[in-house]
Order: structure tokens, then sequence, then C-alpha cells
């Protein structure tokens, strides 16, 4: 990373930038959630929340997994994936911010907000990849049941997982080597509640047309690739669907992939309005409120929608949860 980035200090506008000194920026201020001084203690314990209703959904649903052996099978491997995900992506954006609320430090050194960058922006990526094989396992069990235990063995579960976890991490490093060549920022006051590509950007006073390119080019074929990958299946599945005579089959073919289908469509969603609104209608307050949703909201649904809609979490719940009160 480059560290010599530098922020404009003075007291007049900053249109005369040739005229005002520059100093190094060793640090961003995470601005926060609300900066509403009569709010501050309502968000957060509404953040608090938020958080332990998630890492503990989602860890029972990955400790399930792993202990259950009827959840042993490729949906429910994937499903640990993306458990693991949502704990570790709401940490990373989230632990700061919590912090900051009990100790008053909003400020975050320019290494660790290019971490906190990098992270965030590689699970993100992660979890669209690991839906678009999920969706692949949805279209195996119901299209080609009969050879499904073949195709979806245990080794070509780990070898997609490997790649997508691979891959997340890989395709977001030229947009993160464009930032770390911005060396300048109008103020190192971030208006979010973590560190973001959109506000940063925002933030700088180098030219962005690099980094605006890559990240076009990121969205074409690393994003809308995953989107396309992940929906056409379920024309397959559907068009399977309704070939089924029985009005108790289709319902149960279509019960085993709408958890997924939910998920995915409340994250590509919100994604949606995070990065591909025009830019007349962007607005870092409204981009707070979005992020919020899919850094917090979804993570938290997540776990309700798999276990609400499947029986064999239900179940495999209720058998922990016997077998504790005996023990």
């Amino acid at each position: 990373m480059n560290l010599s980035c530098y922020v404009f200090q003075s007291s007049n506008s900053f249109e005369n930038v040739g005229f005002q000194n520059q100093t190094p920026i060793i640090h961003f201020i995470i601005k926060g959630i609300s900066d509403v001084p009569q709010l501050q203690t309502l968000v957060f314990l509404l953040v608090l929340i938020i958080y332990l209703m998630t890492v503990c959904g989602n860890m029972t649903l990955l400790l399930l997994v792993c202990l259950e052996p009827r959840l042993h099978t490729p949906m429910y491997f994937f499903l640990g994936n993306l458990s693991f995900l949502d704990v570790f992506c709401l940490t990373i954006t989230l632990h700061k911010i919590l912090l900051s609320y009990m100790s008053g430090d909003k400020t975050v050194s320019f290494t660790n907000c290019m971490s906190q960058m990098y992270i965030f922006s590689s699970l993100t990526c992660n979890e669209l990849l690991i839906l678009t094989a999920m969706s692949y396992d949805r279209y195996v069990a119901i299209c080609n049941p009969l050879h499904y235990h073949m195709i979806m063995n245990s080794r070509v579960c780990v070898l997609l997982c490997v790649f997508c976890w691979v891959l997340g991490f890989m395709e977001v490093i030229p947009h993160m080597l464009a930032i770390s060549r911005f060396s300048c920022y109008k103020s190192n006051v971030i208006n979010h509640y973590f560190c973001d590509i959109l506000p940063i950007m925002k933030l700088s006073c180098s030219d962005t047309t690099l980094l605006r390119l890559i990240i076009f080019i990121e969205g074409l074929f690393l994003t809308l690739a995953p989107f396309v990958l992940t929906f056409t299946p379920y024309v397959f599945i559907i068009s399977s669907i309704l070939r089924i005579r029985s009005n108790i089959g289709r319902r149960k073919a279509f019960y085993t992939c709408s958890s997924h289908l939910t998920v995915v469509i409340l994250l590509y969603v919100t994604l949606v309005c995070q990065y591909l609104r025009p830019t007349t209608a962007d607005s870092l307050e409204s981009n707070k409120l979005f992020s919020l949703f899919n850094t917090a909201a979804v993570p938290m649904l997540n776990p309700l929608i798999y276990s609400l809609k499947n029986r064999d979490v239900k179940s495999s719940l209720r058998r922990r949860l016997k077998l504790a009160k005996y023990q």
C-alpha cells in the first residue's frame, strides 16, 4: 500500500488546491451511522442487538451443520460456509463502530482502513460466489436427482468452495491497488460506519478514472457473471417443477430451493440499491442505510430464513436442545 497520502488542510474552500498545504494522512475518522448526540445510545444498542442476534443465529446454524450427521450434505456444507462468511463480514464492518461508541475513539489508521476495505470487498465477492455454487447444487438436486450424490460428491463441494474463497480474495486486488495509488484526500473524515469504496472514492482528490474503469470491468465480469450463473439454473429448476404432475411433488421441489432463492434476491437487491444507483440519486446518508441492511440485516435474516423454511434444520435444532436438556 502507498502510505504517502495527503489530506488538504485549510480554513478556506478546496477550490484553490494549489495554494493549500498538504500533510501526510496517517488515519481516518469514521463518522458513524448517526452523528446526532441524542441518538448515540440508541444506535449503539440497536447495532449491538443486531450483531449479537446475527452471530448467535449463524453460529448456531454452523454448529448444527458440523454436529448433525443428517446435515452433512452439499447444501448444508455451502450453507455452513455462508454462515461463517456472514459472521466474519459483520464483525469486520461493525467491530470498529461498536468500539468507538464505547471508547469515543473514531479514528482508524490508514493501513487498517485499507485492510478493512479489502476484506469486506473480498467477503462480499465470496458470498456471491458461494450463492452461485448453492444455485448449481439446487439445480442438480432437482433436475438430475438420480445422479445428485455422484455429481455433488465431497471432492467437488470442497473444490467449489476453495475456488470461491480464492477467487473472492483475488478479484478485488486490482481496485485495491488503484485505491492505494491515491495521493491526496479532501478530508480524512469518512461519512460512513466503516471503510468502503464509495466513501473513500468521494474523499479522494486524485484522478479516480482508473478505479471507476476497474470497478466497471469487475462488475461486468465478476459480479454480473455470478448473477447470471445464479439465476439461470432457476429457469431450468422452475421448468422441471412445472412438469411435475403431483401438486405435493411440485410443492416439495419448490420448498427445497425457496430459502436459497429468497436469500439471493435479498442480497442482490440491496447490492444494486447500494452500488448501482445513478450518480445523481446517490447520497452518502442513504448509502449508509443500504449498506447497513446489506451488512447487518441480511446476515441476521439468513439463518431465520433457512431455519424457518427447512424441516431438517428445525428437527436437528430440537434434537440438539433435547440432548442438551438431558445432559
